[in-house]
């Protein structure tokens, strides 16, 4: 794991602070892959954080904000569409998920937070190779986070999922024949709901004919299909629980 430049103002970053925002910065066109419908990739994130603590009964609340920013070295870039915020240590503060590609080596999973990188999935292995994020939740109910994603959506179709434990992630389960973007397009497609009974990972059938829940039970992931895939307005439905 290389280290990041870090340029911070307004105030130094603290510890055990909260992430308000990320947004990514610096466009870029030094990777030509162009997966996402452009050839501007990103070469920095950007966080907004706040260090609000409660110092104890009638005694002054600390308040500190401030701003960060995750500079990448020059063989690498952000290749996603935006950065996704969720508490995946459970401390209460957010972390940054977001997809990060070494030129080289190709696409991985990165988790940040306001220090820096803190966990990563290792690099797919080759250049132009890809993976496109479906979310994070608890999949299983065991208290960890998993997050998970289809590797090479347009080549291999593999849902993987890694949970987040002591610091690490863990490939944990995978399945293929599923996928949730198509080449040139600026979106990905599905995601992660909850309709009542868990959450369940929504994805399209390797050819799009078909929509597909997924479940994980900390050891497989079992997929049924839930309905035909008419387009766009498919995901949404089935993401709104109406299929």
């Amino acid at each position: 794991m290389f280290r990041v430049a870090l340029v911070a103002w307004l105030f130094a970053t603290p510890a055990l602070s909260d992430i308000l925002s990320a947004k990514f910065t610096e466009p870029t066109s030094r990777y030509t892959h162009g997966i996402l419908g452009d050839d501007i990739e990103y070469g920095a994130l950007e966080l907004e954080w706040d260090n609000t603590r409660d110092r104890g009964l009638h005694q002054t609340t600390v308040y500190r904000r401030g701003n960060v920013i995750m500079r990448l070295p020059q063989d690498h870039v952000f290749e996603d569409i935006a950065p996704r915020l969720y508490d995946i240590d459970g401390d209460g503060d957010h972390e940054v998920i977001v997809v990060e590609t070494d030129i080289a080596k190709g696409a991985q999973i990165a988790v940040y937070d306001e220090t820096g990188k803190i966990a990563e999935t290792p690099h797919i292995g080759r250049t132009h190779r890809w993976l496109a994020p479906i979310g994070a939740a608890d999949l299983d109910g065991d208290g960890k986070t998993e997050i998970a994603y289809i590797d090479r959506p347009h080549l291999a179709r593999v849902l993987k999922i890694w949970r987040f434990e002591n610091g690490k992630l863990t490939l944990v389960a995978e399945r293929d024949g599923l996928t949730n973007h198509k080449i040139g397009q600026d979106y990905i497609s599905g995601g992660i709901r909850d309709c009542g009974a868990g959450p369940q990972m929504i994805a399209a059938s390797s050819d799009w004919s078909q929509i597909v829940a997924s479940t994980f039970d900390g050891t497989k992931i079992r997929s049924a299909v839930i309905g035909k895939h008419k387009g766009p307005r498919s995901f949404k439905r089935a993401m709104d629980c109406r299929m």
